[in-house]
């Protein structure tokens, strides 16, 4: 009988060989996947076997993570990466069928994200000085609102795919799926003024965004970036790069952009997620309905 962590094993090379995944999508495969492989050797007192597996365990294993309060969110996750690892088993023949395909995925709990404001955008990007660390700033927080790029898609980035004079961005996001995304003047500029002291860092990449050393920064180092920019201007608000992706979403919209327009933007396969994404406050709502409807 094959063991579930040698089957993880030939899954994860299935992820890198033949469907090109990226390092983070394996990663999260791997790490959601071996939870469950642990989960089994504490129930059974051995190691788990692909035999061993069967819809109840799998419920057990959902319970176990809801009693340890990990989010629903994040439940679903990897109840979806147990779907993917068996249906790759049954493909190879290791399975008749996926213990997992009849489950239902945790309901996802329902939020507003945080909301930024056009002026509250604005007050972020107004950083001033012409050091490397600030026009690197200036770059990062202007190109994450003016594109709507994710964060791992920022720094993912290579100089040649920044287009300054068509002000056109060439991302790869999620499933290796690229897109082109325009950016403003702003961004442009501050882009373009960076590059400039760019040259003076010890490249050793093609990364557009350098450290120190000369190497591609870190979802981390723009994280710390944001949030010593949050400090500065005393924005009392759970502020992320995920926050700025939102926020170029809701302007567009509030602005009368259409949503599937936006939904290329973002890069999302489906309408339902860029509907997650984007926020219309009250106020917006009020100000189109006296706009709008005969009898307002």
């Amino acid at each position: 009988m094959t063991d579930i962590a040698s089957a993880l094993d030939g899954f994860l090379r299935h992820l890198r060989d033949e469907r090109n995944a990226s390092p983070h999508t394996i990663k999260a495969y791997g790490q959601d996947v071996s939870q469950f492989v642990d989960y089994v050797q504490d129930e059974l007192g051995r190691e788990g076997t692909l035999a061993d597996v069967d819809p109840l365990l799998l419920r057990a294993f959902l319970a176990r993570l809801h009693v340890s309060g990990m989010r629903r969110s994040s439940a679903a996750r990897k109840l979806a990466s147990l779907r993917s690892f068996f249906r790759f088993l049954c493909r190879e023949g290791f399975l008749e069928q996926n213990p997992a395909r009849a489950l239902l995925s945790p309901r996802p709990e329902r939020h507003i994200p945080t909301h930024l404001e056009e002026a509250d955008v604005s007050g972020l990007l107004e950083i001033e000085g012409d050091s490397l660390s600030a026009l690197r700033a200036r770059a990062i927080l202007e190109l994450l609102y003016a594109t709507g790029i994710r964060c791992a898609e920022l720094v993912g980035l290579d100089v040649h795919e920044v287009d300054l004079d068509a002000r056109l961005v060439r991302v790869l996001g999620k499933g290796r799926k690229e897109r082109i995304v325009p950016f403003g003047k702003p961004a442009a500029v501050a882009v373009q003024a960076y590059l400039t002291v760019r040259g003076g860092l010890p490249v050793r990449t093609s990364a557009l965004f350098l450290n120190a050393r000369g190497g591609r920064l870190t979802d981390r180092y723009v994280r710390k970036t944001l949030w010593l920019r949050l400090q500065q201007v005393a924005l009392e608000r759970h502020v992320t790069p995920h926050t700025l992706r939102h926020a170029f979403a809701t302007h567009l919209l509030e602005r009368g952009a259409d949503l599937r327009a936006i939904q290329e933007l973002l890069g999302h396969a489906s309408l339902s997620t860029t509907q997650r994404y984007t926020h219309v406050n009250a106020r917006h709502l009020l100000e189109v309905y006296k706009k709008s409807h005969p009898r307002a």
